[in-house]
């Protein structure tokens, strides 16, 4: 099967391999708009995806024979078809001509340094996923899902105080219809593009970071301000959270269980180590569980699972994790056993525990299982009459340990 990409500037941008493959093909699958952009010359049956395209991407595919050319957007390994193909076809070799992306030719009209830029897609991904990108001088290009992206996106630096980000919407690239349009975040309508600018579903929208006075500074390591969360005191605090990350270890692509999940602030940083780790937060209360949505859509890992329930029933028929952190509920009698059970070889259990019970359950844990335990005092300083003194907070004992095996 071969894979052309192509760009709105149609048939008359595409080199000699790809228009041997369309002109020889006997079918050619494409959206609407790309099988529009093809020649009378060639002669291929024209198949049009339906919608929605994952359900029925196979068998749309196998209801045709002979020779078969797939069209995508720009280049097609980027956000695009081909990666969607492979996945699901391991078997099926795959010839894949690729056409400039569209983040080239947004980096080319703004003289970015690719290597430099951050990109995030929010075509059918959530406009949130831009959070952990957005620092001072930073530049950012969105791929944008549809005409609203743009009011999107100026709304999330709004709201983080970066309002004076400047946008620049790329429409139709590579197209002689081409448009550029360029506001600062504060000036973005709501509602609509700024002044008489025509709104366009085809945009990829470039973001150059500037803080306002009131930015709200997200750091990439562990440890976040407690004030970045919302919360009801049930939060691991920030001195505490970021030992915690450090001893869960994330790694690309690894699954954490964050165990009585409470503002869900562990499942959250470990979220933010990078883009692929993922993170499922147990608990029971369903206020708090909700409270864990948002602030998994404000501080950009809206991918988060929130699952509602008492564990260790509440963890049946989840996927086995990589590292499990226990943040309540020790003393739940078979917890940490169920834990341990479901842990892959390789992986990583961390409890973190305060009172003389669920110390004296992590305990005979470690008897059981091993490990190292140690103990996290912090002091805080605080008014003394006309003086400054120390308040200590409740120590925390944090039990770490490695479950043997081959995590491959």
């Amino acid at each position: 099967m071969q894979v052309v990409g192509i760009g709105v500037d149609g048939w008359a941008g595409l080199g000699s391999p790809a228009r041997d493959a369309l002109t020889s093909a006997d079918v050619v699958f494409g959206s609407s708009r790309q099988l529009a952009l093809l020649p009378a010359s060639v002669a291929a049956e024209r198949v049009e995806w339906p919608m929605p395209l994952l359900p029925t991407l196979l068998s749309t595919l196998e209801s045709r024979t002979g020779r078969r050319a797939v069209l995508a957007s720009g280049d097609p390994t980027f956000f695009g078809i081909a990666t969607t193909l492979a996945r699901l076809l391991p078997d099926e070799p795959l010839d894949v001509v690729p056409h400039v992306s569209s983040l080239s030719l947004a980096c080319a009209r703004l003289a970015w340094a690719q290597q430099d830029v951050a990109v995030v897609s929010a075509v059918g991904r959530p406009v949130a996923l831009l959070h952990p990108h957005v620092h001072p001088g930073r530049r950012v290009l969105v791929l944008a899902a549809g005409a609203a992206t743009p009011a999107e996106v100026a709304r999330l630096l709004r709201e983080r105080g970066f309002g004076p980000s400047v946008l620049t919407v790329l429409s139709d690239l590579g197209a002689p219809s081409e448009q550029r349009v360029v506001a600062t975040a504060d000036e973005w309508p709501d509602d609509g593009w700024p002044g008489s600018a025509r709104p366009e579903p085809l945009t990829v929208v470039g973001v150059s970071c500037v803080p306002g006075p009131a930015a709200l500074r997200l750091p990439l390591t562990p440890g976040l301000p407690d004030d970045a969360y919302e919360h009801d005191g049930q939060l691991t605090k920030r001195h505490v959270r970021a030992v915690t990350v450090s001893a869960l270890g994330p790694a690309p692509g690894e699954l954490l269980w964050d165990v009585g999940g409470g503002a869900g602030s562990i499942g959250i940083e470990w979220m933010r180590a990078h883009p692929s780790c993922r993170a499922v937060a147990v608990e029971r209360d369903e206020v708090r569980a909700k409270r864990i949505g948002r602030n998994a859509v404000s501080l950009g890992v809206p991918g988060l699972a929130v699952v509602v329930g008492e564990a260790p029933a509440a963890l049946a028929g989840l996927e086995a994790p990589d590292a499990v952190f226990i943040g309540g509920g020790a003393t739940a009698p078979g917890l940490v056993s169920a834990c341990w059970d479901a842990l892959r070889p390789g992986g990583r259990l961390v409890a973190n525990v305060t009172t003389l019970e669920s110390e004296r359950a992590v305990l005979d844990a470690y008897e059981q299982y091993g490990g190292e335990l140690t103990r996290v005092e912090i002091a805080r300083t605080t008014s003394v009459g006309r003086y400054t003194g120390w308040r200590a907070a409740m120590p925390i004992t944090q039990w770490v340990t490695h479950k043997p095996g081959d995590r491959r």
